[in-house]
């Protein structure tokens, strides 16, 4: 099941991916946020409990009514932000890795389709193991 792709906001030019690395126990997980652009590149490692899955689904039902989210912003640890309506007439996705690194990331992502429901299926599939 390992490596498991969670999360690819994704484009021709750039992305942001969380990718979940290995199961540390029955309820935590290692996972990895990656960001690509023409521009920057990163990753940070990052740790996952259940209540992270219940969170991303309620952001994926917020994201589906139009409302931009913060995921994980409470937590030690990164963040990763939607701004549906981003200043390039495309949404905005931001990485804050405040914690650890300092650094912040912010992309333009042209998301087609329907990828809030591709994104829930990608976070059924997990769970179901």
């Amino acid at each position: 099941m390992f490596p498991y792709e969670l999360i690819r906001l994704s484009d021709d030019e750039n992305e942001v991916v969380v990718t979940v690395l290995a199961a540390e126990s029955p309820t935590l997980w290692e996972a990895e946020i990656a960001v690509r652009s023409m521009f920057v590149s990163g990753r940070t490692l990052l740790m996952l409990f259940p209540s992270k899955f219940e969170e991303w689904a309620a952001a994926l039902d917020r994201l589906a009514a139009g409302e931009d989210i913060a995921w994980m912003a409470r937590h030690n640890g990164p963040t990763i932000r939607v701004f549906l309506d981003g200043a390039r007439d495309c949404p905005d996705v931001e990485v804050d890795d405040e914690s650890l690194s300092m650094v912040t990331v912010r992309i333009p992502i042209a998301l087609e389709g329907d990828w809030i429901g591709d994104h829930r299926a990608r976070l059924t599939r997990f769970l179901a193991g």
